[in-house]
């Protein structure tokens, strides 16, 4: 879910840029920078990204600059009427003689710049639709970094997730399950349980070897191993988002191999059921990056 875009435009005198960059995130949280006087822009910019986007952690920046006038200069004759008639009143006050032009001319805001006009609400209307428009283009282009990397994902994950199929055929096949191997250390555990006591009766010996055999039996791990296999498989063949899922399926076959791991009476399948959580903690992180 990573990824940075940025996109420009200009209209009016005025310049804008906008930069989108994404990090991990379980869900989606958007975060904006933006000079004062824009904040009307955050609501349609926030929308923008809910349109395209599910889960990461988003920061969205706009940067505003003027382009360079003819130097031009207007009177604001407003401005200038309010400062005469404070003169006036001042001057009745105190006696003091008025400003001479040169004077007023020197007072902030009664000369400004061409471009500093007031704006009308249709322009400012106009030259927010056209800088939510760059942001489209700016999120739309962080999509497409976002997708080159979800096709790299894509075979690390896909390659993960046959090693976990892998490495539970290896487990399945392993020579310690067989039922020979099964019964032997059955009757080493009960040789050891009567060496150990002699007040042990017939149906606490069956007990216990109940008990032993339960634990030497992870077939059903294993059929819960290859059913989330199959789930993972078919869930990166879905169109939209899909790393919600991918998420949970970690949890499942971390919580089959920690299982199969306390179950491992062998030390071949002790050995598989660690290179399997291996794996399985690999895929849970590339899935984080998975939207």
């Amino acid at each position: 879910m990573t990824g940075f875009a940025r996109a420009d435009a200009s209209a009016n005198g005025l310049s804008w840029t906008w930069e989108a960059r994404s990090v991990n995130g379980r869900g989606l949280d958007v975060r904006l920078r933006m000079p004062p006087g824009y904040e009307a822009l955050e609501i349609p910019a926030r929308e923008a990204v809910a349109k395209r986007l599910a889960r990461g952690n988003v920061s969205l920046s706009l940067s505003i600059e003027k382009q360079q006038t003819n130097g031009a200069i207007r009177l604001n004759e407003q401005v200038l009427a309010d400062v005469i008639k404070a003169a006036e009143r001042v001057s009745a006050l105190s006696g003091a003689s008025q400003p001479d032009a040169a004077q007023f001319l020197m007072i902030k805001g009664v000369l400004e710049a061409a471009d500093q006009a007031q704006e009308d609400a249709d322009a400012r209307a106009a030259r927010e639709r056209a800088m939510t428009e760059t942001l489209e283009v700016a999120l739309d282009r962080l999509g497409e970094a976002r997708r080159s990397e979800g096709a790299r994902l894509e075979i690390i994950i896909i390659e993960q997730i046959s090693q976990i199929d892998q490495l539970a055929e290896s487990v399945r096949a392993s020579r310690s399950r067989t039922p020979d191997a099964i019964k032997a250390r059955i009757k080493d555990a009960v040789g050891r349980l009567i060496d150990a006591t002699s007040t042990l009766d017939d149906d606490r010996l069956y007990q216990e070897a109940v008990l032993i055999a339960t634990r030497a039996d992870v077939e059903e791990e294993l059929q819960r191993l290859s059913a989330h296999v199959a789930s993972a498989r078919d869930i990166l063949n879905e169109r939209g988002a899909v790393g919600r899922k991918l998420d949970f399926l970690a949890q499942e076959f971390n919580r089959e191999a920690n299982t199969l791991c306390s179950k491992a009476n062998a030390v071949d399948v002790t050995r598989l059921g660690l290179q399997l959580k291996t794996v399985i903690d690999q895929f849970r992180e590339q899935v984080q990056n998975v939207e």
